[in-house]
């Protein structure tokens, strides 16, 4: 396990929010590539840039349903004075294109998305026209071409059209040649539109990271289960899956595991199959019950030097205890969190998020941050030495807290939408004041 440049040492020693970060991306790696079918990279970061091997549109195509004219032949077109002209044909979407000519006095009824047939100019809308039927301007298509007996074969055009009126031109969406997507874009639904649209039926990306939730204590019921005296439902499995997936992960939500060591580290061994990182919530105190320091805190691998798990005291509030290192033969990452459930989601925000982000392949893995002003009807008050994060409400360059400094309140939790930053060196911020905050959603 890689550790930052200038660790603390000592049991009773403080990290730093930023050192404890620090040592979790010098270690995490970015998953290796793999290849995966378009249905399948979905939320996946490209690993290399993606080259357009044929323009699109690949063909000049009318964006209307119409009729395709030469444009000498409509100029000063008119309800009174309409343009007569001979139709020639019909030209569907996926037609060849060279099936028919428009020479002058012609005209080829046209379908959205079909191919401009040779000597045409530009597209009139059939609305612009008669249709065939010589009963004046019409409101849509017949659905096929009027035969002989049904219509003179001819079409009246109420309206002039300018050259290329209604054409899409070829490559005017992207040219061949041209670069698609960029090398570390996450591939949401209009990325998988524009690669399947060139013909890439796989892509080589960085597979999303397999993520494992755990909670522990003997207290957690599972929702919809009776509460008995002296027990909670299990909140942190539920928001740290949730969060997991928010950030891009594939993530399995594990019960919650009774107060046994032994229980504990067989259950991360059996998650370690499906796992590329596993986050615990719970049990990394001081407490006599802090089964996951017990469980955890002397497992390594006698073959890799600075393996296992090491329990930490952060200069943070919430958040204070905290646990990094790998576990297993393949050294899975492990982030032990708190168990209280505002300090368990602030440090995954703050821990848990990046790494997940870094196994992605991804470049910038925090959350945006930003400056505003403090509106609240007292000054905030600070630990000194700490870096304290407090729940907040952003809205257009002022910030105002949300709920107390309390690290159980999980409904104040559930309205903010940002962290405010008190500095380790400040104890008290009046309101007016400017303060630095992370927005989350």
């Amino acid at each position: 396990m890689s550790t930052a440049a200038h660790r603390p040492t000592g049991r009773d020693q403080f990290w730093s929010v930023d050192e404890h970060l620090e040592d979790i991306l010098a270690t995490v790696r970015p998953l290796e590539p793999i290849e995966l079918q378009l249905p399948d990279a979905q939320g996946c970061v490209l690993v290399d840039d993606v080259m357009v091997p044929v323009s699109l549109p690949p063909f000049d195509n009318s964006s209307m349903d119409g009729y395709a004219v030469r444009v000498a032949d409509v100029a000063g077109a008119s309800e009174e004075f309409p343009a007569a002209l001979d139709v020639v044909g019909d030209v569907a979407a996926g037609q060849a294109a060279d099936l028919l000519y428009v020479g002058p006095g012609q005209a080829a009824r046209i379908m959205t998305g079909a191919p401009l047939p040779a000597g045409a100019e530009a597209v009139v809308p059939v609305e612009w026209t008669d249709g065939g039927l010589g009963e004046g301007p019409v409101s849509g298509m017949r659905a096929r071409s009027l035969a002989p007996e049904q219509a003179s074969g001819h079409v009246r055009v109420y309206r002039p059209a300018e050259a290329r009126a209604h054409v899409r031109a070829k490559g005017s969406d992207v040219k061949a040649g041209d670069r698609a997507l960029d090398a570390g874009t996450v591939l949401g639904p209009p990325q998988i539109a524009l690669l399947a649209a060139i013909g890439r039926g796989t892509v080589r990306v960085r597979p999303r990271p397999r993520v494992v939730v755990m909670s522990t204590g003997s207290e957690l019921v599972q929702p919809g289960e009776e509460l008995g005296s002296g027990q909670i439902y299990d909140s942190n499995s539920f928001a740290l899956t949730a969060a997991a997936r928010d950030a891009g992960a594939i993530a399995y939500r594990v019960g919650a595991v009774a107060d046994d060591a032994e229980t504990l580290r067989s259950t991360i061994e059996d998650q370690l199959v499906r796992a590329d990182l596993v986050v615990t919530t719970g049990g990394v105190s001081v407490g006599a019950y802090d089964v996951v320091k017990e469980a955890l805190e002397h497992v390594g691998d006698e073959d890799e030097a600075g393996s296992g798990v090491e329990f930490r005291k952060l200069a943070m509030q919430p958040g204070k205890p905290q646990g990094f290192g790998s576990i297993g033969p393949d050294h899975i990452p492990l982030l032990a969190l708190p168990g209280n459930p505002v300090s368990s989601y602030v440090s995954f925000e703050l821990f848990v998020r990046p790494a997940i982000r870094t196994l992605m392949g991804l470049e910038d893995v925090h959350r945006p941050t930003t400056r505003a002003m403090l509106i609240a009807d007292k000054a905030l008050t600070s630990p000194k030495g700490r870096r304290q994060f407090l729940r907040a409400t952003y809205d257009d360059g002022t910030v105002r807290p949300v709920g107390g400094a309390g690290s159980h309140l999980v409904a104040a939790l559930a309205h903010a939408d940002s962290l405010i930053v008190v500095p380790e060196d400040v104890e008290s911020v009046e309101p007016g004041a400017d303060v630095e905050v992370v927005l989350l959603g």
